[in-house]
């Protein structure tokens, strides 16, 4: 138990020889919002993942055997444009050899998508009968807005903070436990990636059912925005982390 809580507690604040510097903490502020995002767009937008493409393939199946509440259309526009995302974000990350201001320029673009779907729901909220079009834009640019998140942690490459697939990370939670016949360091980390996207996901379902419609999104852009302004720190360190591993 103590060395799942010194993971932990070295992921949230990690020392100052930590390989990956401020990165843990900001990827686990990424994680917390997705979370809140896919919340918001199964719960508001129709049975759509915008992070969890897994799901989404998943949901896909579903519709095309005609079950109920799914649609082929939304599957399609949140895979499309989450690989548009994240074909943007190699195209826009691929040349910055410094992982801070990869994290910050990743940050600035989620916060101007994430702010805008927020719009687009807004001014066509969807409890007052939103358009299809205001749906599947609103999840066109939340996909987006993931893509380009998920291509920063390929980029960044922080060991078991992927902020929005956790098959694997649960998977090796206990493979690694079972096989060493305890519980190490890292999987104080790995369990701390799991609680909090189902973090984000509790408070992004709160958001949904007990305010109007345009707090579940401007709650998360609003979270996107300060993570933004704390990324401007780490784009100006010249540390060792700031090298690509």
């Amino acid at each position: 138990m103590r060395a799942l809580v010194r993971g932990a507690w070295r992921t949230v604040l990690p020392g100052g020889g930590d390989p990956h510097g401020p990165l843990p903490p900001m990827l686990l502020g990424l994680t917390v919002l997705s979370g809140m995002i896919d919340a918001v767009s199964y719960l508001m937008l129709g049975h759509v993942f915008v992070a969890n493409m897994t799901g989404n393939v998943v949901f896909l199946g579903f519709a095309l055997a005609g079950a109920p509440g799914f649609s082929i259309a939304s599957s399609l526009v949140a895979l499309a444009a989450f690989a548009a995302g994240a074909f943007l974000g190699g195209r826009l990350l691929g040349p910055v050899a410094h992982r801070g201001r990869a994290l910050l320029r990743a940050i600035a673009a989620e916060t101007v998508l994430v702010g805008a779907a927020a719009l687009v729901l807004a001014v066509d909220p969807p409890a007052a009968g939103s358009s299809d079009s205001s749906r599947y834009l609103s999840t066109a640019v939340l996909a987006l807005a993931m893509g380009i998140q998920n291509a920063l942690v390929a980029l960044v490459a922080v060991p078991d903070l992927t902020t929005t697939v956790l098959t694997r990370t649960i998977t090796a939670v206990f493979a690694e436990s079972g096989r060493a016949g305890r519980f190490e360091e890292r999987a104080g980390r790995q369990l701390l990636s799991v609680l909090t996207l189902g973090g984000g996901a509790l408070v992004g379902a709160v958001l949904v059912r007990h305010t109007d419609q345009t707090t579940p999104l401007a709650v998360p852009a609003a979270l996107a925005a300060l993570l933004a302004l704390a990324a401007a720190g780490p784009a100006r360190s010249n540390s060792a982390w700031t090298h690509r591993p």
